[in-house]
């Protein structure tokens, strides 16, 4: 069953040029992007941007709660996967023009049983104290995790022990709607 896409086509080329523009700008002395012509690209939503090289991971930061309009999201969140994802050392200038850009655009927050979560539709959110854990609707996908690995594994991103969903942690999920690019490289300025 097919599900609606939320954003136009519009609206989502307008946010990977915008997460490219961001990253580019560390470079020169552009501004991050102005307020963007739709309104819908300025509620408040969670968001997270991951960048690839040459199909490989290269960053990926995100918001999991709506603190930002979300073209502002994007563009923080872009520049961070760049160059403050602690596992990768920050891009370089000769990387930025080449970089591929996903955004997965987060529904809010809500508690859910375990027992309901769909592996490739759900997004999750463990908490208990001050450990959280996130992990992405497609990271289950990506693995071939099962609803309980899933389950586990976000409490381990949590730092928190594998059973903890079942006594006790607060469990939450999300849906997003996940778009990349391909040729919004050839819209963006140039470093020259």
């Amino acid at each position: 069953m097919s599900r609606l896409s939320e954003f136009s086509l519009d609206d989502r080329q307008t946010l990977l040029r915008i997460a490219h523009e961001s990253v580019l700008s560390a470079f020169t002395d552009r501004a991050l992007p102005q307020t963007p012509s739709s309104p819908h690209l300025s509620e408040l939503r969670g968001v997270f941007t991951t960048l690839y090289l040459n199909g490989s991971l290269r960053g990926c930061v995100g918001y999991a709660l709506p603190v930002a309009p979300l073209y502002l999201a994007v563009a923080e969140t872009a520049r961070s996967a760049a160059f403050e994802d602690s596992r990768f050392s920050p891009v370089t200038r000769a990387e930025a023009l080449e970089l591929e850009v996903s955004l997965s655009v987060l529904s809010p927050l809500a508690p859910i049983r375990p027992e309901d979560v769909e592996v490739g539709r759900h997004g999750l959110v463990v908490s208990l104290g001050a450990n959280r854990g996130l992990l992405l609707p497609q990271v289950p996908v990506e693995y071939g995790w099962d609803r309980e690995t899933f389950l586990q594994q976000t409490c381990h991103k949590a730092g928190l022990p594998f059973e903890v969903w079942r006594r006790g942690a607060l469990v939450e999920s999300f849906t997003a709607e996940v778009f990349g690019d391909n040729r919004v490289r050839s819209t963006l300025p140039s470093l020259g």
